[in-house]
């Protein structure tokens, strides 16, 4: 059983920096790519960043620059710097595991807040 627990969350400026963690436990195998999406509130849920084991990564527009992912393949960690927090960074923020051929199985974090104040 594979399980996913997010850290690092909470309130802060606008401006300021926040550093998010997501541990994955059980059963990782290669291809696999970690990421963080984020669902604000009435809005879809987006890509924000994601690194695959082969050490590519993926950002969305809105945080290049802004955001760094980077990951630790041997504790199954991934990270997300966050600096120069805007007010529509504001948002749940959730980890995500793809691994397996194709990258077909998938699974998710329960969700960490992340409000920036104006």
């Amino acid at each position: 059983q594979v399980q996913l627990v997010e850290s690092g969350g909470g309130l802060v400026q606008a401006g300021g920096s926040l550093r998010l963690s997501c541990a994955a436990s059980g059963s990782i195998f290669s291809p696999n790519a970690m990421g963080w999406y984020r669902q604000a509130p009435g809005k879809q849920r987006e890509l924000v960043a994601t690194t695959s084991s082969d050490g590519s990564t993926n950002y969305a527009d809105s945080v290049k620059g802004r955001f760094t992912i980077s990951r630790d393949n041997a504790k199954n960690t991934v990270y997300l710097e966050m600096n120069s927090l805007k007010f529509e960074d504001t948002a749940v923020y959730y980890c995500n595991l793809r691994m397996g051929r194709h990258l077909r199985y998938e699974y998710w974090g329960q969700g960490t807040q992340v409000t920036v104040s104006s």
